[in-house]
């Protein structure tokens, strides 16, 4: 039923939209309220990737909330991932103490290592130093 109601709301938004939906992660935010809104963030991006470069923006915020959103917005997208992006994403996220930074490190790689764990493998290996534990520890889980 909320997977339902995510898509039709997924449907009627636009690239105007974003702005709001970055009101809505800084206002109210939480891990609850911001891993829905990196779903329909990422339907807005795959729809129009030049606003990639919002979300790369995002990335290096001052606000935790939007820097989760951007490295969990392409969840589930297999092997339409825009790895490019994502990786940036990432490593602009390294050498973070913040829990839920780290953890959505390790969730999107993790998710992503069931599409391609080639390059997942290689992504640890190369940024291992700058990796906390929990981020190799969720990434590693389908390795």
């Amino acid at each position: 039923m909320a997977a339902n109601y995510l898509k039709t709301m997924q449907s009627y938004l636009t690239e105007n939209d974003l702005p709001k939906l970055e009101r809505l992660v800084v206002t109210k935010s939480w891990w609850d309220t911001v891993d829905i809104l990196d779903r329909v963030v990422g339907s807005l991006v795959y729809d129009k990737p030049e606003l990639g470069e919002i979300i790369l923006q995002w990335s290096l915020s001052d606000n935790i909330w939007l820097r989760r959103v951007a490295i969990d917005h392409q969840l589930l997208r297999k092997e339409k991932t825009n790895v490019q992006l994502m990786e940036k994403i990432l490593r602009n996220n390294l050498d973070q103490t913040e829990f839920f930074i780290n953890k959505a490190i390790g969730w999107a790689l993790r998710d992503y290592s069931r599409t391609n764990p080639e390059w997942v493998a290689s992504f640890i290996e190369k940024n291992r130093e700058r990796m906390t534990e929990l981020s190799i520890r969720e990434a590693s889980k389908y390795l």
